[in-house]
């Protein structure tokens, strides 16, 4: 049985004067490519309500496998780059793969 997965990318954005232009740019350039270049099922973001800093995006896969073949990539190498370009130092970035262990139907 195949299991999905996600791969979570947390950025650090300390300066409050880049957060809109990165909000900005994260949602009309860089999700679209990262989706599009890693053939995620779906994807989403967040923003820290607790440390407005904190910008957290998740992309899913069907499968741990397909999650981490994506970070070996040459794709995920493109983005990068073009992260750093545009950002550089002012924004730090970590990345982590999970593992859907269990999801429960909701009912309403």
């Amino acid at each position: 049985m195949t299991t999905q997965a996600l791969l979570i990318v947390r950025a650090e954005v300390p300066n409050e004067g880049d957060r809109a232009p990165f909000d900005h740019w994260y949602r009309d350039h860089h999700m679209p490519d990262a989706v599009r270049v890693f053939g995620a099922t779906r994807a989403w973001r967040t923003w820290s309500r607790a440390d407005p800093s904190q910008h957290t995006a998740f992309y899913e896969f069907p499968s741990l496998a397909a999650a981490n073949a994506v970070i070996q990539s040459s794709g995920i190498k493109g983005l990068i780059a073009a992260f750093d370009a545009a950002w550089g130092s002012r924004v730090t970035r970590t990345r982590d793969i999970v593992e859907v262990v269990q999801r429960l139907p909701i009912s309403i």
